[in-house]
């Protein structure tokens, strides 16, 4: 007689790794997003502008042409030889196209190829806590351990660089740090990335230095942490596309990195994604080639909702510490007497609004919520007025 399937259930064997990985707290609330209408959401990390339509049009003309086939594993000549050229304006720093240069699935298999790349099992990255959710959740599936430096509000959620030193020892393999950061849009000033840099001399240490935000400053700077002195061979340098051209969708990105490093990367990107999407790399090539005006545009209108979000959390009682960088704010919603949990999903339930809980991001991160300002002015005023009134009736 056949199993009755309602009754019985195959037993499948999974993986320590994957069993004892967490969700990712980000998609968990864009599920519940997904399930509730007339929702203004602060919740999603990506811009609301479409992709400028010259990179979107070089990609359909690819399409026209029958441009549907592999590309090298390590992407376009044409397009490593741009970024070479763009990386070389924007700060001074030569890449090598054939061997430095390596085109990703986003900046997010970036991260994951240099973690499996570095990493034999046991050894430790370590990181800051709040950081990007991908950074541990890479760290672990690499068989590597991942060791958090607590950052706060106090301190500009900068990583301090004793407490860096502190923590390196025989089974420190690097160092991994992201900024413009998300998700508190904290940029480091070069003189704090300089004293992390010489930790990582001294101790032979590499860096990753996730960079995806890098166009998105404000009244600041951004350093390229591979232009430090003596850091380009010891630095992989991660970017993208996704953020500051609006081409999210298009997942594609980029790693830098000394010749033997990108050889290690480029040998398991070969296995598992073979190559990016050829349109897609068509598209980026057009972005850097023509992209720049429209990104100069997107900042400056970014900029005009940072400052509405933050003077109006700031009415509403909100302590948040001013981003430099990215299109985030994390304010403090420790006045509500609510985890950062209870106050995102009440938020969505009451008023509908989403936003991230600050848990999602690291211990460290409770306490705290990430506001996403890449969204309509019109929308950041209304959530502003619905967290106003839902504040006034938790505030302790």
């Amino acid at each position: 007689m056949p199993d009755n399937p309602v009754t019985k259930r195959r037993t499948y064997h999974i993986s320590d790794r994957a069993n004892h990985l967490s969700p990712s707290g980000i998609r968990r609330f864009f599920d519940l997003l997904a399930s509730t209408e007339g929702v203004i959401s602060l919740g999603v990390g990506e811009p609301d502008y479409s992709t400028p339509w010259h990179i979107s049009e070089a990609a359909i003309k690819s399409l026209e042409r029958g441009y549907t086939m592999y590309t090298s594993n390590s992407g376009t000549p044409e397009l490593r030889k741009e970024l070479s050229r763009h990386l070389e304006d924007e700060y001074r720093i030569d890449y090598n196209p054939n061997t430095e240069l390596l085109i990703t699935v986003g900046s997010s298999e970036a991260l994951d190829l240099s973690m499996r790349a570095l990493l034999n099992v046991g050894d430790e990255v370590i990181m800051p806590d709040p950081c990007y959710v991908a950074y541990e959740a890479c760290v672990v599936m690499a068989g590597g351990i991942p060791v958090k430096i607590p950052t706060s509000q106090e301190n500009g959620f900068e990583i301090n660089p004793s407490d860096v030193a502190k923590l390196v020892n025989h089974k420190t393999r690097a160092i991994l740090i992201g900024y413009p950061a998300n998700p508190t849009g904290t940029v480091m000033s070069r003189n704090k990335l300089m004293e992390i840099a010489e930790i990582a001399l001294r101790n032979h240490l590499i860096v990753v230095s996730d960079e995806i935000y890098a166009k998105l400053v404000y009244d600041t700077d951004h350093t390229c942490f591979a232009t430090l002195p003596g850091m380009k061979s010891s630095t992989i340098l991660l970017g993208g596309f996704s953020k500051a051209y609006a081409m999210t969708g298009w997942r594609i990105g980029y790693s830098a990195a000394p010749v033997e490093i990108t050889a290690a990367m480029t040998k398991i990107h070969q296995y598992t994604m073979m190559c990016a999407s050829t349109m897609a790399q068509v598209a980026a090539l057009e972005a850097l080639r023509s992209g720049e005006s429209s990104v100069i545009e997107m900042v400056e209108d970014y900029n005009k909702r940072r400052r509405v979000i933050l003077q109006g959390l700031a009415d509403i009682g909100l302590s948040c510490f001013e981003p430099k960088g990215a299109f985030y704010v994390f304010p403090s919603i420790r006045s509500t007497g609510m985890t950062s949990e209870e106050f995102a999903e009440t938020l969505l339930t009451e008023e509908k609004v989403a936003v991230v809980p600050g848990s999602a991001f690291g211990k460290y991160g409770e306490g705290h919520i990430r506001c996403c300002y890449a969204t309509s002015m019109e929308n950041i005023k209304e959530a502003l007025l619905r967290m106003k009134r839902f504040v006034k009736k938790y505030s302790r």
